[in-house]
């Protein structure tokens, strides 16, 4: 069989069966309709919360004061350089999900978030899905919240430094609530992750600074030392000349580490006051929401063109399932008469 009798055939075939095939694909693109209707439209919310710490500030302030202390050389290092607390992974971070799952809301008759979204999946689950019991362990509860939560929000900083939370659910009256939560739990850890923070920066700079005064004591009592040893020394006899240069040049480098970490810490005890939480919300989550469903027709035309292509395979299946099995047949022969021939 050539190829332009295998099209041929499968032409034929196409064109016996063609209401059929087309009859089979509308039916597909009737049912993806009536499926994607009968799906529980969910609904999402954005909520916007400022102000974000900005690392700006930080090394102007560090800039400023490193300035005022001659700090500011080659050799200079601000503590700013470090990595800063990321607030899109706290907000992401299982430890934020299982505070917020364990909270209760009045809304439901006083039942965890977990219950509730327990509750939720329970109730929008497929039919072949298990369905999942309530842990009576508040550290099971816990973590089976926070393993649903993690699919119901998601978080970023927009291009204005903002946190922008955006929480999506089939029940209206989880979203507010819930976001609430999240934020006032959000907030409540960057906080404290950011105080955590500043205060091991101003503890440790705290205790370079203390240091580099006792190296600057020894380095000044040394040099008292050799002053009431040499005291009556004729100045002809230089024996102490070079210990105190080399007393005054340590104490220089010694000096220079000093300002530097005086600077460090002064930016430190700046950072640890200027904490704050972070819970003023410029987008509240509050209703209109916005209504999140799959486009009936989009799935419907794409059940169509499915149903089309599918349907016109099984039927041209035999046809060519025939025409590969000869040319199967057909090239081992002639390998078999090759191998004679030669």
């Amino acid at each position: 069989m050539t190829s332009q009798i295998l099209i041929k055939n499968l032409l034929d075939r196409l064109n016996k069966f063609k209401f059929v095939i087309l009859g089979a694909a509308l039916i597909l693109a009737v049912l993806l309709y009536f499926y994607v209707n009968s799906l529980p439209t969910s609904y999402s919310i954005k909520a916007t919360v400022f102000p974000l710490t900005s690392g700006s500030d930080n090394s102007s302030a560090s800039s400023r004061i490193g300035e005022i202390l001659g700090a500011n050389g080659a050799n200079s290092k601000s503590i700013t350089d470090d990595a800063n607390v990321n607030i899109e992974e706290v907000a992401k971070s299982r430890k934020t999900r299982e505070a917020v799952a364990l909270v209760r809301l009045p809304q439901f008759k006083n039942k965890t978030i977990a219950e509730v979204l327990i509750d939720n999946y329970n109730k929008y689950k497929s039919y072949s899905a298990p369905e999942l019991a309530t842990p009576k362990d508040t550290v099971a509860l816990a973590a089976t919240g926070s393993s649903l939560l993690a699919g119901y929000y998601t978080v970023k900083i927009n291009k204005n430094s903002l946190l922008e939370v955006d929480f999506t659910s089939k029940d209206k009256d989880l979203i507010s609530p819930t976001t609430y939560v999240l934020i006032d739990k959000i907030s409540t850890f960057y906080k404290e992750l950011k105080i955590k923070k500043a205060q091991y920066d101003f503890d440790f700079t705290q205790r370079k600074v203390d240091s580099f005064q006792n190296l600057i004591n020894q380095y000044d009592k040394e040099r008292i030392d050799i002053n009431n040893k040499s005291i009556f020394v004729p100045p002809s006899k230089l024996q102490y000349t070079v210990p105190v240069e080399n007393l005054e040049n340590k104490k220089l480098l010694v000096l220079a580490q000093y300002n530097n970490a005086v600077s460090n810490r002064e930016e430190a005890l700046w950072r640890l006051q200027k904490v704050t939480p972070i819970i003023e919300i410029l987008d509240r989550p509050e209703p209109p929401f916005i209504p999140v469903k799959p486009s009936k027709m989009v799935y419907a035309f794409g059940g169509f063109i499915l149903g089309l292509i599918l349907f016109s395979l099984i039927f041209i299946a035999d046809i060519l399932y025939k025409y590969a099995n000869k040319q199967i047949k057909s090239s081992i022969d002639s390998k078999l008469n090759n191998q004679t021939t030669a």
